[in-house]
């Protein structure tokens, strides 16, 4: 047998793999290899068919591109909206002026109904100030250390109140000086300015009056003998000439009657009141008290109410206001109408502890006492502890002292 003959058939499989391999490498060549060539990269954002801005993979948007550069256009940065702030009282956020730069003490209306009143802390002097802010001396003579001021009503003379007990009045139309005894305090003016309440507080307390005089400090005679519960006394002259002061007795742990005191010791009704810390005002027209008390009904914290508190009428339609505040924060516009300066938040027990409130902020509210509507008219622009409001004679403006600062300001009611 022949080598062929014997490996036959290793020889044909052989050839075949042979030939299998040099047919596919002449079919790579002469057809896979010439028909592969390096595409050209195109710009980026522009297709081959017209040159149009192309969307980006997967995002589903379309990429605009500026003019000069082909980039994706710069997204502009979207700006938070201040918040709007009302030139008048809207029940927003409102401008708050600043009216002076000095610490102020004793802020009252001018004898103009517009302008204000002030002591300046600083240089001791007396000024008037508009509602631009521009002062002007009322005197030329310097009060040094004054500790309180209270003005007549007609704005043209006042009781100054010295930190050793001194006292004397000023009129700033005649520019004489007249000193009051130094056992007297807690004055109040008559409302033609020409008489003075006060307490006389000698060492005994067998000696000591609630008394009334002419304005500098003559003809003064007693009202009632007040022992030792002056405290509880206080003066407070009504603008309609029937009540010159109250004094008050506790009913209970939450209750106190309040009795009022005429000029000839007249027999007048008295009142009982929900709660203690006893802060009174005046109406406009002197036929209501607004005052303020705390009890344990509230937390102990200061709350408005209302009473009718002339002749026949004491004691009757007394209202709660339901609203948290002290009657010193408030203000009447006219006799029915008020402002208030709230605070936003109180402490438990600020009603017995009033420093709590030093420091808060507070919004302004006006009050119908006849309904008890209450509506916020204004956030000042700033954070301010609002004190001795004034409402200008036309309605027009409204004035406080802030009492971290002593600054006087101004919010435009309309």
């Amino acid at each position: 047998m022949s080598f062929f003959t014997k490996y036959k058939k290793i020889i044909l499989v052989a050839i075949f793999v042979l030939i299998s391999i040099l047919m596919g490498y002449l079919n790579y060549i002469l057809f896979l290899k010439t028909s592969i060539q390096p595409t050209q990269e195109e710009p980026a954002g522009q297709d081959s068919a017209g040159g149009l801005p192309s969307s980006d993979a997967g995002s589903g948007q379309i990429v605009e591109t500026s003019e000069n550069s082909g980039l994706p256009a710069k997204e502009e940065n979207t700006l938070v909206p201040e918040k709007k702030i009302d030139k008048t009282a809207l029940g927003g956020l409102t401008e708050t002026a600043k009216l002076n730069n000095s610490a102020s003490l004793g802020a009252s209306l001018s004898g103009n109904g517009s302008d204000l009143n002030y002591y300046d802390r600083n240089d001791g002097k007396f000024y008037k100030i508009d509602k631009n802010g521009t002062a002007t001396a009322l005197s030329d003579k310097i009060f040094h250390n004054v500790s309180e001021v209270i003005w007549a009503k007609t704005a043209n003379k006042a009781i100054l109140e010295y930190p050793d007990g001194a006292n004397i009045v000023y009129n700033f139309d005649t520019k004489q000086q007249t000193t009051l005894p130094s056992h007297w305090k807690d004055f109040d003016f008559s409302p033609d300015g020409n008489k003075i309440i006060s307490k006389s507080i000698a060492q005994d307390p067998d000696n000591r009056w609630l008394t009334i005089s002419d304005d500098n400090g003559a003809n003064t005679r007693a009202l009632e003998s007040l022992g030792t519960k002056d405290k509880t006394v206080y003066p407070s002259w009504s603008p309609n000439n029937e009540i010159v002061a109250m004094f008050t007795e506790s009913k209970g742990l939450d209750q106190q009657e309040v009795y009022f005191v005429g000029q000839n010791h007249e027999n007048l009704k008295s009142t009982t009141i929900e709660g203690r810390g006893f802060d009174p005002k005046w109406s406009a027209e002197g036929d209501k008290l607004l005052y303020s008390v705390y009890s344990s009904a509230n937390d102990l914290k200061p709350g408005l109410w209302i009473v009718n508190a002339e002749g026949d009428s004491i004691g009757t339609e007394r209202k709660n206001l339901d609203i948290e505040t002290w009657a010193s924060k408030c203000v009447f516009a006219d006799n029915t109408n008020l402002f208030c300066a709230v605070p936003e938040y109180l402490e438990e027990g600020a009603g017995l502890f009033p420093e709590l409130a030093k420091s808060t902020t507070d919004r302004l509210y006006k009050i119908d006492t006849r309904t008890g509507l209450k509506k916020l008219v204004a956030i000042p622009n700033g954070s301010y502890t609002m004190s001795d409001l004034i409402v200008s004679e036309n309605g027009y403006r409204l004035y406080f002292t802030d009492e971290k600062t002593g600054n006087l300001h101004k919010i435009d009611l309309q």
